[in-house]
């Protein structure tokens, strides 16, 4: 590792360290979802699939239902669907993610797990955005996973200068040594949850505010 790039390293992975650290302090909805589902992998493939649009603290609860009612594909599989979309309400577009449950039930069996991104975006409801949440968190591979948290927070920091996620992703991959990849996710989100909000940024209690952009373009 060159000393520039040894130095990117060591900045990036500080600033992420920090946020992770703050947002857990703060108990962000991401960090409270993997405390509970940590011991049950099945339980948080489901977790990331259900969770698009839809606030993480709202998609646990679900969870948790849904984990009173069903533990296989199987058993998602034999539910009405019905019953299953009366399960899932509270997330958002309820209807259309317990059919697309029910379909990937019938691709899998027990309580399998994708773990190839090629395979993962062919099932009904997962895009580039959870097969890499999947990859990460689940499945414990390097990608990284862009939601709007991680894209707003990026294009604030000034790590990258992009309009869409995909764009972000593919930047992010550029600059991010590959070995904290698997970091991203989860500190931005976490952040974006508890500081580094959509509307009204907490700016004057961030932790790395020194390093970014958005807060120095406040100051000037």
């Amino acid at each position: 590792m060159s000393s520039t790039s040894s130095h990117t390293f060591r900045t990036i992975k500080d600033m992420l360290d920090k946020m992770e650290k703050e947002a857990k302090k703060r108990n962000a909805p991401v960090f409270q979802a993997s405390s509970y589902l940590k011991n049950d992998p099945w339980l948080r493939f489901i977790f990331v699939i259900l969770s698009s649009r839809t606030k993480d603290e709202k998609t646990l609860q679900v969870v948790k239902q849904l984990k009173h009612k069903c533990n296989t594909w199987e058993c998602i599989k034999n539910m009405p669907l019905k019953e299953l979309e009366k399960v899932l309400k509270g997330v958002g577009f309820h209807r259309q993610k317990a059919k697309n449950l029910k379909e990937i039930a019938k691709k899998l069996k027990g309580k399998e797990i994708l773990c190839e991104f090629d395979q993962l975006i062919t099932l009904p409801g997962i895009g580039r955005k959870i097969a890499n949440v999947i990859l990460v968190d689940i499945c414990s591979k390097d990608a990284i996973g862009v939601d709007t948290h991680v894209h707003r927070i990026a294009n604030r920091l000034g790590w990258v200068n992009t309009k869409t996620p995909e764009e972000t992703e593919k930047e992010l991959k550029h600059l991010v040594p590959k070995k904290l990849w698997n970091k991203i996710n989860k500190a931005l989100v976490g952040y974006g949850q508890t500081v580094c909000l959509p509307v009204k940024p907490q700016c004057n209690e961030c932790v790395i505010k020194e390093k970014c952009m958005f807060y120095k373009s406040l100051t000037i």
